[in-house]
């Protein structure tokens, strides 16, 4: 009776996984079998092995997308992570204004994708756009439709106005769960604000802090809809980044091996770095409790 109970525990589960099979790893097979083949419509192709993901690897605007994802995602981290961390801080611990903070912070991550591009495609026309002709009335050229430095300040203003507040919900989450004794003790010891931060409200963040730096990253590295709506992977390439350029290759120029190559290349990016990311950050928090 005991077995039997134990086992129904795997037809509780079964759900779950047959909906993840759907949705995740049948479709993962597909692109699998696409990327070891050359589709030429219904019904023909060849089977060309590893040959799309060498001319994947080999293809110099695969590089140029990296290398322009690397710095977006690390820009993004460096940007959103002590900014959400110090609002976290300033918030009201309790009352009306912790309500209230709470629901303004969470607005932005309210918004669909796409319309947040919309939303800052108008805020940053030079034309009509408040923040573009306020910018160019004190005598600075701004366009971010055609200068490439313009473009990525506004990708940058644009991601840390949307996930900011991701990151500031979690550490807020983080610092409301540490026990109102430590503050207690730091307080009698004569503690300053900064040695409280270090020795107590930081290491006591530090899972929520993890969970951060893994989700922005992931979301940062995967993001499409938001550059693609604003400036298209413009002006020229210069905002283009893996994501778009795999638009490219597999709806634009219809290339379907080559584009199923990239997309397992592009998983496997996101996996590793997500894995390291992990293990590092385990590595720091084992290193302080010693």
């Amino acid at each position: 009776m005991e077995k039997w109970e134990d086992n129904r525990a795997w037809f509780l589960i079964m759900p779950v996984f047959i909906l993840v099979a759907f949705t995740a790893i049948i479709p993962l097979m597909t692109v699998v079998n696409y990327s070891v083949q050359d589709i030429f419509g219904p019904g023909q192709r060849v089977f060309v092995g590893i040959e799309w993901f060498e001319e994947v690897l080999n293809d110099p605007r695969l590089h140029e997308a990296l290398l322009r994802q690397f710095m977006f995602s690390g820009l993004v981290l460096l940007i959103e992570l002590p900014l959400g961390v110090g609002i976290a801080l300033m918030m009201p611990k309790r009352g009306w204004g912790a309500s209230a903070s709470l629901v303004t912070l969470a607005l932005p991550l309210l918004i669909p994708w796409n319309v947040i591009g919309t939303i800052w495609i108008i805020f940053t026309r030079p034309d009509i756009g408040l923040l573009g002709s306020a910018i160019n009335n004190l005598g600075i050229a701004f366009d971010h439709t055609a200068a490439p430095l313009d473009a990525w300040v506004t990708l940058m203003l644009m991601e840390v106005w949307h996930w900011t507040p991701l990151v500031a919900l979690l550490a807020y989450a983080g610092l409301r769960a540490i026990p109102e004794a430590y503050f207690q003790a730091a307080k009698i010891d004569g503690a300053s604000r900064w040695a409280i931060f270090r020795f107590i409200q930081l290491p006591k963040m530090r899972g929520v802090l993890t969970i951060a730096i893994l989700l922005r990253f992931m979301d940062s590295f995967l993001i499409y809809a938001e550059p693609f709506v604003l400036t298209g992977g413009g002006p020229g390439n210069t905002t283009t980044f893996l994501s778009i350029y795999l638009v490219k290759v597999a709806v634009g120029q219809f290339d379907l091996g080559k584009g199923a190559a990239f997309s397992l290349i592009y998983f496997l990016i996101v996996l590793l770095f997500s894995w390291l990311f992990y293990q590092v950050l385990q590595n720091v928090g084992k290193g302080e409790s010693r």
